[in-house]
């Protein structure tokens, strides 16, 4: 099963929106032996959950699903997979850190619906090091 072999450390921006890694996280798919995995980078910048704020009383942004949201973030701003495989794997991430089947549903068909304006977005230039959302 896929999992998260590393902790995830971040610190607040003073925007207080976004948050920066302190440190390269990873996330296998598969198993451990498969050798698949995706590694968000140190000074990778997250939002975590971008839940309107009307919703944060039932989906905070930074919940129990905190770390699949880092992993969908990155997967976005890379574009390493299409669209619907990255919201896949966002979707498997919050089953492997156990969160409810309601929620993880209703956060999945969220992105689906209105992930597409995030997705448009271009990345930037890859010599520059910080990220946009």
């Amino acid at each position: 099963m896929s999992s998260f072999t590393t902790e995830l450390k971040v610190k607040p921006l003073p925007n207080g929106k976004h948050w920066e890694l302190l440190e390269e996280f990873d996330y296998y798919l598969g198993s451990l032996e498969s050798g698949m995995y995706i590694r968000v980078p140190k000074g990778f910048i997250t939002d975590f959950a971008s839940v309107p704020r009307i919703f944060w009383w039932l989906f905070p942004p930074w919940g129990k699903y905190g770390k699949a949201a880092v992993v969908h973030d990155y997967l976005y701003y890379m574009k390493i997979f299409s669209r619907v495989v990255s919201d896949a794997i966002f979707l498997e991430a919050m089953k492997v850190l156990k969160v409810p089947l309601w929620k993880r549903l209703i956060i999945y068909l969220a992105v689906r619906l209105g992930g597409w304006l995030s997705w448009l977005v271009k990345k930037k230039d890859e010599g520059e090091a910080e990220n946009e959302f």
